[in-house]
């Protein structure tokens, strides 16, 4: 499981995190008490939820998909739902994280 913190403005609600689930991932979506989960591409589970003020991302590849298109636009998507959900770019992001391990 990996948290994201959530940009200023960017307000932990769940019904905000769904949209911009089912906007980034055309697929079926569950949902399990306060979890949201979904399967796409190389997802073979995605699991989403807010823990606090931070968003709480859980996935489970698979690995029997070895079509390229299917991994980079399943990776694409996942970059764009992290921008949309947290409001910080993969470089913002990766910034923060090691900022956070280096504590």
């Amino acid at each position: 499981m990996k948290e994201y913190k959530l940009k200023r403005g960017f307000k932990p609600e769940s019904e905000r995190i769904y949209s911009v689930l089912d906007e980034c991932f055309p697929s079926e979506i569950t949902r399990d008490g306060d979890k949201f989960v979904t399967s796409y591409g190389v997802f073979s589970n995605l699991t989403v939820r807010i823990e606090g003020k931070k968003l709480a991302v859980d996935t489970v590849s698979d690995r029997s998909v070895t079509d390229d298109e299917i991994i980079l636009d399943t990776n694409k998507r996942f970059r764009d739902f992290l921008l949309k959900a947290t409001g910080y770019t993969a470089k913002e992001r990766l910034k923060a994280s090691k900022k956070e391990t280096s504590k």
